[in-house]
């Protein structure tokens, strides 16, 4: 009987807002300090409370994720080093609050990828949605496909390079860190941005409010040629570095007029 009320016991909140099940599934192959895990049959909250307990309690220093599903929220806030391969595509906050994995993702992530990412790397095969990289803070972040809108919002540090096209508003209010942006960019490129630095090879639609082109120098060619050897990018292609125009630092002390000529 007990075991029957266990089995009907709901898993979902009716709401649909929590799932209730808290329970770690111990659903991985275990290898020494390696682990496979097929997500397949689980929920997103049983794949990761799997992942924690593998990494946490398990010693297991790499885990293989088969069949994510683009299940929303996968990976997020694990802040241990260690490697993870997810043999599919995620969903929407993907990753989000990591500080320390190595993760590689071979398909495509959908809105806020690594969004807080603290330290760590992420390689994505394939495209991105919008907000990726949102206010991320170290580590370095790799699409080798297309990513939306907003690419980088709020950026405190951190690398993030994009292969392909990126949407419009990427670098909005960059605070710190570099942006390295291989294909054509939306409009609004680097708006409102404190500080930092962004290359971009392909074309530009329009530059942001306090977006400048910046002054290279050796120190960027070799950031750059440093990053594409790390991830087997080939040789880089021709940059344009912009950088923040500092009309902006003292905005609160202008007069109204004044305002209308610097937006």
């Amino acid at each position: 009987m007990d075991t029957l009320a266990a089995e009907s016991e709901p898993r979902f909140d009716p709401r649909g807002l929590v799932e209730l099940d808290a329970r770690v599934p111990r659903a991985s192959e275990i290898d020494g300090d390696r682990a496979s895990l097929d997500a397949g049959p689980l929920t997103t909250r049983q794949i990761n409370l799997e992942l924690r307990w593998l990494l946490y309690e398990q010693g297991v220093r790499e885990v293989t994720v088969r069949n994510p599903a683009a299940r929303h929220s996968l990976g997020a806030g694990l802040l241990t080093r260690c490697r993870l391969n997810f043999e599919g595509s995620l969903g929407y906050f993907a990753l989000g609050m990591i500080d320390g994995p190595e993760v590689r993702i071979a398909g495509r992530v959908g809105w806020s990828a690594c969004e807080n990412m603290m330290s760590g790397v992420v390689v994505i095969e394939s495209n991105a949605g919008s907000l990726t990289g949102a206010a991320i803070r170290g580590g370095d972040l790799v699409i080798k496909g297309q990513v939306g809108a907003r690419t980088g919002i709020d950026q405190k540090g951190g690398t993030i390079i994009v292969l392909g096209e990126a949407g419009s508003m990427t670098g909005f209010m960059m605070q710190r860190g570099r942006q390295i942006l291989c294909g054509d960019v939306g409009r609004g490129l680097g708006d409102s941005m404190y500080d930092g630095e962004i290359y971009v090879a392909g074309k530009v639609k329009s530059l942001g409010v306090d977006c400048v082109e910046g002054e290279w120098s050796d120190a960027d060619a070799e950031l750059i040629e440093r990053k594409f050897s790390i991830y087997g990018l080939g040789s880089p292609p021709q940059f344009q570095k912009f950088v923040c125009g500092k009309k902006l630092y003292n905005y609160d002390t202008l007069e109204p007029s004044e305002r209308k000529l610097v937006l």
